[in-house]
């Protein structure tokens, strides 16, 4: 129950940053991994993961710095989830994708931070953004999953739901963003997202 509610929560957060996103910047991968350690040695906030709510705004309400705000944070977060599998995953399929989601989504963070010094866009956060809250809840989630088929599990299924909404959501961002480059950022990381989740859907199938 504990991981589905986390889940839940950071899909709904992931949905609500089509109007509300996080500004936390980081300029290397060792800062996503420190994430998930600080996140491994702090495991009491699992509990909140069913208070995380979604209000997305329309898609038109989104400016450029919300949408780079969250290229930084959904990149930063499934890094940070993926350096957890790459440690306590059981599977090699499961280690291995963990070790790809840190990569890939640290070289398409980097990407997002070049191209917002660039445009000189600064991140925002405008309030109500719960993004950090369901970072920490599904990095609670999977440190207190026992390790085994069910931590491997719980971040297979996660992962599938959690690329889904990001493949929506980059949709929605790249309908809003004014900037020309903006878009094409979106567009060029939109089949990196797509290859994650078909990779991801394959080893959920193997679980089943």
């Amino acid at each position: 129950m504990a991981g589905k509610a986390a889940r839940t929560a950071a899909v709904l957060a992931l949905a609500a940053f089509t109007a509300t996103a996080c500004a936390k910047k980081d300029d290397s991968i060792a800062t996503d991994t420190t994430a998930a350690t600080n996140a491994n040695n702090s495991m009491t906030a699992s509990d909140t993961a069913g208070g995380a709510s979604s209000t997305a705004a329309a898609p038109a309400g989104l400016t450029d710095a919300n949408i780079v705000a969250i290229l930084d944070a959904v990149n930063m977060s499934d890094s940070t989830w993926g350096a957890i599998a790459a440690v306590k995953g059981t599977s090699k399929e499961v280690r291995e994708f963990g070790k790809t989601m840190m990569r890939d989504h640290h070289a398409l963070r980097k990407a997002g931070q070049d191209l917002a010094k660039k445009l000189g866009v600064t991140p925002e956060s405008p309030a109500g953004d719960n993004s950090q809250q369901a970072l920490q809840s599904t990095s609670d989630m999977l440190n207190n999953t026992a390790k085994g088929k069910d931590f491997d599990k719980a971040y297979i299924d996660h992962e599938v739901e959690y690329h889904k909404q990001v493949l929506e959501t980059a949709t929605k961002a790249m309908a809003a963003a004014q900037s020309s480059e903006l878009k094409n950022l979106i567009q060029k990381a939109a089949p990196n997202i797509e290859g994650h989740l078909n990779a991801v859907e394959a080893i959920q199938k193997k679980m089943t």
